[in-house]
């Protein structure tokens, strides 16, 4: 509604080119590095998601680089494939060699850049991108041309140099935000003068080190650049480079401009590279995290079941991903309900709230429900004896090292109570031992099968303890529980097969 409104006043182009750099400036990531196997089916992915362009790398850093841009290029893809060349002649020629037709060059420009690194003047820099330019167009190639510490080079420098390698011949100006300095005010003013003074299409290449990678590139969109320079996941030098995928998103779904992006392999390749690179998304990464289409708070919950658009932005189908509905302490009944009915478990309202109520207890222990979880819950309320004849009234045990474990088992019984303290060689043996003392004038009773499992992996999962008991006249009968402490869970279990015993008599 209101992005409508401001768009009128955006120089916003048709279409915007996606430059994906995750094999070049991704690989830069700190401890990050890339087979040529690796590239080859990165590059694969890129070009089935459907960015305009890729670059493979810096062909004159070394033979496996070379390599790598050569076997990307032979793959026969739709998308463009670039390599990375100072603006020197060997480098050009090592992109040259590689068999590319497409180059992207840079240098320096910023008073940092001029004094510190290149001990050069302006005009000597000049005349250094200008003749590379004029090379790699007389070896035919499209050309590119970044004019690097571009947001901290003076403007007039700036729109001079920019203007000198038009009039070269290059095909696109890319304007680096180096080490991410520009805010989205800045980079709109930046790109909107210089469309005022060059005629070739602009493009970005914006860092992430204040977080605002995504923000620049938009912003300069909205003053009419017709390209932008991302990675997979955001990788790059430092904090990284603008998320390809953010921006993607962003470009279709709130300027709605043109694409040829097919967005539900978003995930799949968010996923494959990050496996590849050994960096882990945040959960909460937009887009194509975890939690990136996940609901706890009941509230949320309802209004996504209800329509999902109250509470998400796009689907998640739309990228590749799937709603997830979290159980913990801020879980509505509502999502519980869903749940359930997404499992085919019916149970009556008395059940659904003891599982409901045992959802809660365990989110408020900080406890992370897992659908299994939830499935082995409710199973074991579905299972329960119909009555209880034998009620669990306290519980205690004490064990340790040189201490002989003992269980404290208080019973109701027919309407009784009665106590007894007993030892095993565990706590669960203990408190079996116990009930047995307690029940042995009610029924006779003999504990046939035990078997216990954690559902989910760590040290907080939950337990589901099913035993088998039986009596002298032959019946036998399962009980189930499933509890985050694996003595009450064996107590429960117990207790449950006893009564159920008890109701065949």
């Amino acid at each position: 509604m209101y992005i409508e409104k401001v768009k009128k006043n955006m120089r916003l182009p048709e279409s915007v080119r996606i430059f994906d750099t995750t094999l070049r400036d991704g690989e830069q990531t700190p401890g990050v590095a890339i087979t040529v196997d690796e590239k080859i089916s990165i590059a694969n992915k890129l070009d089935q998601l459907g960015v305009d362009a890729i670059e493979v790398g810096f062909p004159a850093a070394s033979a496996g680089e070379k390599e790598a841009a050569k076997a990307i290029l032979d793959l026969g893809l739709n998308s463009q494939v670039c390599g990375l060349a100072r603006v020197l002649k060997a480098d050009i020629d090592a992109v040259i060699s590689s068999n590319l037709d497409y180059v992207h060059t840079f240098i320096g420009t910023s008073p940092l850049h001029r004094q510190y690194k290149l001990k050069m003047s302006k005009e000597q820099i000049m005349d250094k991108a200008v003749q590379a330019v004029e090379y790699a167009k007389d070896h035919d190639l499209l050309v590119e041309f970044s004019a690097e510490d571009a947001t901290r080079t003076e403007y007039q420098f700036l729109s001079q140099i920019y203007q000198a390698v038009e009039d070269a011949g290059a095909n696109y100006i890319n304007i680096p935000d180096t080490v991410g300095v520009m805010i989205p005010s800045a980079m709109h003013w930046l790109v909107n003068n210089l469309k005022e003074e060059l005629k070739i299409p602009l493009s970005v290449h914006c860092h992430d080190d204040f977080g605002l990678g995504v923000a620049n590139s938009l912003a300069a969109v909205e003053a009419g650049a017709e390209q932008i320079h991302a990675t997979v996941n955001g990788l790059g030098e430092r904090a990284g480079n603008a998320s390809l995928e953010e921006v993607i998103m962003a470009l279709i779904t709130r300027y709605n401009l043109k694409s040829n992006i097919k967005t539900f392999h978003l995930l799949d390749l968010s996923e494959f590279v990050s496996r590849i690179t050994g960096i882990k998304m945040p959960p909460n990464k937009a887009i194509v995290g975890e939690n990136a289409f996940a609901h706890e708070a009941g509230i949320h919950v309802h209004g996504v079941l209800k329509k999902a658009e109250t509470y998400e932005p796009i689907t998640p189908e739309m990228v590749g991903h799937t709603r997830r509905i979290v159980l913990g302490k801020h879980t509505g009944a509502n999502a519980i309900r869903s749940k359930l009915d997404e499992y085919g478990i019916e149970m009556s309202e008395e059940q659904f709230l003891t599982v409901y109520e045992q959802i809660k207890d365990l989110g408020d222990k900080g406890k992370k429900i897992t659908d299994a979880d939830l499935k082995a819950i409710a199973i074991t309320v579905l299972g329960r004896a119909k009555e209880e004849l034998v009620k669990l009234e306290g519980f205690a045990v004490m064990t340790g090292e040189n201490v002989m474990p003992t269980a404290t088992v208080k019973l109701r019984i027919k309407d009784e109570i009665k106590t007894t303290s007993k030892t095993g060689v565990g706590p669960v043996d203990a408190a079996i031992t116990a009930i047995n003392s307690l029940v042995s004038e009610t029924t006779d009773i003999e504990l046939k099968e035990y078997n216990i499992e954690a559902i989910t992996g760590g040290t907080n999962a939950l337990a589901e303890v099913f035993v088998v008991m039986g009596d002298l006249n032959g019946n036998t009968a399962t009980g189930r529980s499933t509890r985050e402490d694996i003595v009450m869970a064996s107590v429960e279990a117990v207790l449950d097969s006893i009564n159920k015993i008890l109701l065949l008599k």
